[in-house]
């Protein structure tokens, strides 16, 4: 996952894509829109208020199943997608040309799954890890983190769980730990660390295949998952984002009423579901703009316009900022925090717990201009050994362009990390260079390439030290990013 304020000219995009049409399907009505009475109560700023916020609010849920829609819109598993219920097996690295999350890592192998747990419980389980680090997040529709199990929490034995649905209640097989989700769309994804190496990979594939994803009703029987259908609707060129922000509001806000239905806003937004009924937002209803006024009506269909410019724009207040590097630790757990979450979900969907995984993102350079590698090449200088992340998982420093996605370059290198041969310097320092062009020999191995424009720099730290220096106390940060000349 990864944060950064957007460019004016990539903002600009966004919204201008979110004039477009997508229609996404229309779920069981069951319940009707906003009364006459209501809606002719409404002024012209309070409807235009209420429909921003509702945009907000809604963000996360309608990111989490447009990535669903995307990822499991084949008809048998590959690397990178598949059907509901089955698991996608990333087998190397993502490419450059990899879209279906934004900023991806380089550092582990991905195991992804989409589960309906509507119906019945889904079984999940992995073999017994080794010393290899691992972690899982159970991500219910909203995209809060429900469970993490993973080398930090639950260690490395054999384990096997059973997510259950909101209203499920029965008996579970002996051995069978729950994970309750408060909604019937499920997001797993596992993240299992590798070297990079051919012989690694083929390690971590050996512990892929024997993750197992299948329904209670399949308990001790023969299970071969069915085929998946393929919705030529959905728009596979794009990124999960700009698919989101191509909805209109009519189709954004219907998409939430049918998405509520089966994944029911928490108990403390109630007051924000009483102030989206009054626009007709309702689990199960139907959204009609035409039962309002002209004006109060456009003032709700400018609502992705003018909610996505405020996700865009709240990069600089989302976490703390120092020496030019943010540090968000609201992540996985968002509470009421509407636009932390929908921030999240446009720009590092689907991000881990801090106590899994801290993301430290670059913004500037230490005299607090923008990263151009157009112009400028740069450095991040760590005193020894010792000032390096902290982490008892593994720390890496991934590049990004300005949508957060890799690079393509001659070394086909998106990070540089602890698993890196990195050349220290004779006092002891160690720099990372972060610039376009290919440095001297003896300053490849320490190389992040960078594009010709704007770059986003992630520091990742997985499994973050509790004790100081610690990133999650903010006892440790990153060194400044220094210019060290022009191109």
């Amino acid at each position: 996952m990864g944060f950064r304020s957007l460019p004016a000219a990539l903002i600009g995009l966004a919204i201008l894509s979110a004039c477009q049409q997508t229609k996404p399907p229309t779920a069981e009505i069951v319940a009707p829109a906003a009364s006459l009475a209501t809606a002719s109560a409404l002024s012209v700023e309070e409807a235009r208020q209420i429909a921003e916020d509702a945009y907000i609010y809604g963000y996360s849920l309608i990111s989490v199943e447009m990535s669903r829609k995307v990822i499991t819109n084949v008809e048998k598993p590959t690397s990178k997608r598949a059907p509901m219920g089955q698991f996608a097996l990333l087998r190397e690295y993502p490419s450059a040309a990899y879209r279906d999350v934004t900023a991806p890592n380089a550092d582990t192998l991905y195991s992804n799954a989409f589960i309906d747990v509507s119906k019945e419980p889904w079984i999940v389980s992995w073999p017994d890890m080794g010393k290899r680090y691992y972690v899982w997040e159970f991500y219910d529709a909203w995209v809060p983190v429900i469970f993490d199990p993973g080398s930090r929490t639950t260690g490395q034995k054999a384990q096997t769980y059973a997510v259950t649905g909101p209203g499920w209640t029965g008996k579970l097989p002996d051995g069978v730990k729950e994970v309750k989700s408060p909604t019937s769309t499920v997001w797993i994804l596992s993240r299992t660390y590798s070297t990079g190496s051919p012989a690694d990979y083929r390690e971590v594939w050996k512990l892929q295949d024997q993750y197992k994803l299948y329904p209670l009703s399949a308990w001790g029987k023969p299970y071969t998952p069915p085929p998946g259908r393929i919705d030529p609707g959905v728009d596979m060129k794009r990124s999960v984002r700009d698919n989101v922000n191509a909805l209109d509001a009519a189709s954004y806000f219907q998409w939430m009423n049918d998405l509520m239905k089966n994944n029911p806003p928490a108990p403390e937004d109630a007051p924000m579901v009483a102030r989206m009924a009054k626009i007709g937002i309702v689990p199960g209803g139907r959204f009609d703009l035409s039962r309002f006024e002209p004006a109060v009506g456009k003032a709700i269909s400018d609502a992705p316009r003018t909610g996505w410019a405020k996700i865009a724009e709240y990069t600089a207040r989302s976490g703390q900022v120092k020496d030019g590097w943010l540090l968000n630790l609201k992540v996985g757990h968002y509470g009421t925090d509407y636009m932390a979450r929908a921030w999240l979900s446009a720009f590092g969907i689907p991000a881990n717990a801090p106590k899994d995984a801290v993301y430290v993102v670059g913004l500037k350079d230490a005299d607090g201009q923008p990263l151009d590698a157009s112009r400028n090449k740069y450095v991040v200088r760590f005193k020894s050994k010792k000032d390096l992340p902290p982490a008892d998982g593994f720390w890496s420093l991934t590049m990004y362009d300005d949508q957060y996605f890799f690079i393509p370059n001659a070394l086909n290198r998106y990070t540089v990390s602890q698993r890196n041969k990195l050349k220290t310097n004779p006092d002891g320092s160690i720099d990372l260079y972060l610039q376009k062009d290919r440095p001297s020999a003896d300053k490849v191995s320490n190389w992040l390439p960078a594009p010709p424009a704007g770059f986003i720099p992630m520091f990742r730290l997985y499994w973050p030290k509790e004790t100081s220096p610690s990133v999650l106390d903010g006892t440790w940060w990153p060194p400044a990013i220094q210019k060290v000349g022009a191109r």
